[in-house]
């Protein structure tokens, strides 16, 4: 399990990836995971879609990460996709049997398609409810997301960080950040989290940009603030995508140097099923 890469005196290095949202790509993926395995990831992870659109592509692609690359999968799952524990008993089962034994409990969105009331009135209303009911069933590996720019939907970062300890307390085994580019956000997040008491690994998530039309959804999607400096970089080459990425790349380099001078417990990737960026990055 996942969990065991953390009694190594090493950070750990993974991946995310994501089911393609056209069936007729989704051959795209096993091409990409057949190279990201040669960067030899402790894990790599996989998205659900919010209401559950991706379920057995997401499954499939972990069940290849896990049995035919031979590298640990972390299988997402949200509360919006779960009617009722049968489902979630049947789903844990799935995985279990077929030797995927880390998950990733989320709330998620409202998917497209879900009214808001349909939304309120899911079985499963905080990552935290379902951490508990994974754990009673399985012996899992279980992850947490966390926000070191404070969830947007939290009054305060105060009543984030209690909302977080719940969470870990219910049985979460390490954390891994929403994307972020200012390491020192970074930095007075972890003061805040070992303050109230939550002492599990927590993963620096990093995602580099690839495009000038990227960054705006970036923002509106994750709430993270870009650095005056990495912003100016991008806004003049905001008329070529390849220099955007350079620019972006040489960026995450220095970002991912700092943390891990400062010892940080590990870094996932976001990579946008990139393999060019991930090798670019953990070479």
């Amino acid at each position: 399990m996942i969990k065991d890469h953390f009694h190594t005196n090493r950070p750990t290095y993974s991946i995310e990836v994501f089911p393609p949202k056209k069936e007729a790509d989704v051959s795209t993926i096993y091409e990409a995971l057949d190279e990201f395995k040669f960067l030899q990831p402790d894990f790599i992870s996989v998205t659900y879609g919010a209401g559950g659109t991706t379920v057995e592509n997401t499954f499939a692609i972990a069940n290849y990460i896990q049995n035919q690359c031979r590298i640990e999968a972390l299988c997402h799952l949200t509360c919006a996709a779960i009617p009722n524990p049968l489902f979630l008993n049947n789903f844990l089962t799935n995985l279990y049997r077929n030797g995927i034994h880390n998950l990733l409990p989320l709330r998620g969105d409202q998917p497209q398609g879900m009214s808001r009331e349909e939304f309120n009135a899911r079985y499963y209303e905080h990552a935290s409810d379902l951490v508990c009911d994974v754990k009673k069933a399985y012996d899992f590996c279980v992850a947490g997301a966390c926000y070191p720019e404070v969830h947007p939907e939290a009054a305060s970062a105060e009543e984030d960080i209690r909302n977080l300890k719940t969470k870990v307390d219910a049985g979460v085994d390490f954390l891994t950040t929403q994307l972020f580019y200012d390491n020192d956000v970074f930095y007075r997040f972890m003061e805040r989290v070992r303050a109230v008491g939550i002492d599990v690994p927590v993963l620096a998530g990093l995602m580099p940009v690839t495009s000038y039309k990227q960054i705006s959804n970036i923002i509106r999607l994750s709430g993270t603030k870009i650095p005056d400096a990495f912003m100016s970089d991008l806004e003049r080459f905001r008329d070529s995508d390849a220099d955007i990425k350079k620019v972006s790349i040489d960026f995450i380099r220095r970002q991912m140097s700092d943390l891990l001078a400062h010892g940080v417990s590990g870094i996932h990737l976001y990579s946008m099923n990139k393999v060019d960026i991930a090798k670019a990055i953990f070479d």
